[in-house]
């Protein structure tokens, strides 16, 4: 739809991530339209990283509401729920074999996003829609405007685009804070062949090295790769005395590896062995129990929403179920947006608080003191919560 010249969308998503098309997906199985802005010019600009483990309650409850749950079924990567934990000098202390029973199935992130795509029209994604603001009109309208200059208005805009969104500042002044935990991402490629040492280290699902305020964490990709995080507690400027580019990889690697000395070789060698570039990436959270006033024609879900550390799993899953739950509120309440907007943000609060307040948790535990046997109480707890 147009007004004069500028487009017009009942609902406009920014943000193409998993939650807002498991938010375009839902509102389509109903029948209801919205467009997706999303500032990657194609599916295929960049991977979308790595392995997910889709949560009971929370990813696959979304992707039942999305009508795409068995189509996710035939994604999930055999053995990859099974868990390896070792100490800095590579002793097991913890094996788990995937019996295939498990409620947190892993997936490609890449292979789910494809998913999520191919399961709506091929106009409901802008490609290279970019957003660089937004403001608010009358009746709860917003304006949003783009990189290239054009805008689009819209009588509901959701933010689904991450931790630095440009949507938030419409709803709430608060802003994602540095966690002191700092990433440096690496791929061993064709592990099996190339890398056979680094992959029997690994085994066939997710891994844990804990020790000294840092670890190494690492999985099994489906396509034969190992995908390691190297966690560092940091400085926030760390990063910026590391020359990361290509050109500068083997000094990254040296940088790095002065963290780990006294480590075993073998866990040294998932930095040294790495193929290509190392990625550097901060940390950073939103305030635990993020929250905001309603505001008309107006919400967030997923990072933009509740931003918060990797290291309970949530996010992802938390993203898709948002995206879901939104989905289903507007379906319930035709012609009132801000009812549906008000049964969202109702529950989405105290779930993200929820979460956020755990993710947080488990930072503290990895990176503190006793951090090793502190983890492996952790899943001993789950284990026989479970049994």
């Amino acid at each position: 739809m147009t007004t004069g010249t500028t487009p017009h969308h009942d609902i406009a998503i920014v943000g193409g991530g998993l939650g807002g098309l498991t938010l375009a997906r839902v509102l389509h199985v109903h029948g209801i339209d919205a467009a997706v802005y999303e500032r990657e010019a194609d599916r295929h600009t960049r991977t979308q990283g790595g392995m997910l483990d889709i949560h009971e309650d929370s990813g696959q409850a979304a992707l039942r509401e999305a009508g795409l749950y068995d189509r996710f079924r035939t994604l999930i990567h055999p053995g990859g729920e099974a868990l390896r934990v070792v100490d800095p000098q590579g002793t097991v202390r913890l094996e788990e074999a995937d019996e295939g029973d498990g409620t947190r199935p892993e997936v490609d992130r890449g292979q789910l996003r494809d998913l999520l795509l191919d399961s709506l029209p091929e106009d409901t994604v802008r490609w290279g829609g970019k957003v660089t603001g937004a403001r608010p009109l009358d009746g709860g309208r917003h304006e949003v405007t783009l990189a290239d200059g054009t805008a689009f208005t819209t009588d509901l805009l959701v933010g689904g685009d991450g931790a630095w969104s440009r949507i938030r500042p419409l709803v709430s002044p608060a802003t994602p804070a540095y966690t002191g935990i700092s990433f440096v991402e690496t791929d061993l490629l064709d592990a099996g062949t190339r890398h056979p040492d680094s992959a029997a280290l690994i085994g066939g699902g997710f891994f844990f090295c804990l020790g000294d305020e840092k670890g190494i964490l690492a999985h099994s990709e489906s396509d034969g790769s190992l995908h390691v995080y190297t966690a560092l507690k940091t400085a926030p400027d760390w990063i910026d005395t590391i020359d990361f580019t290509g050109a500068g990889t083997d000094l990254a690697k040296k940088a790095v590896l002065a963290h780990f000395e006294g480590w075993h070789p073998g866990l040294r060698a998932l930095i040294a062995d790495a193929d290509g570039a190392l990625v550097p990436r901060r940390i950073h959270a939103l305030p635990v129990g993020h929250r905001w006033d309603r505001v008309p024609g107006v919400t967030l879900l997923g990072d933009a929403a509740h931003l918060m550390s990797p290291f309970a799993g949530e996010g992802a899953n938390l993203a898709m179920l948002d995206g879901a739950e939104l989905g289903r509120a507007l379906a319930a309440h035709p012609g009132d947006t801000e009812a549906a907007l008000t049964v969202y943000e109702q529950a989405l609060f105290p779930r993200g608080e929820a979460a956020a307040a755990e993710s947080a948790d488990s930072l503290d535990r990895m990176f503190g003191d006793d951090a090793l046997r502190r983890l492996l109480d952790m899943f001993a707890a789950h284990r026989q919560d479970g049994a």
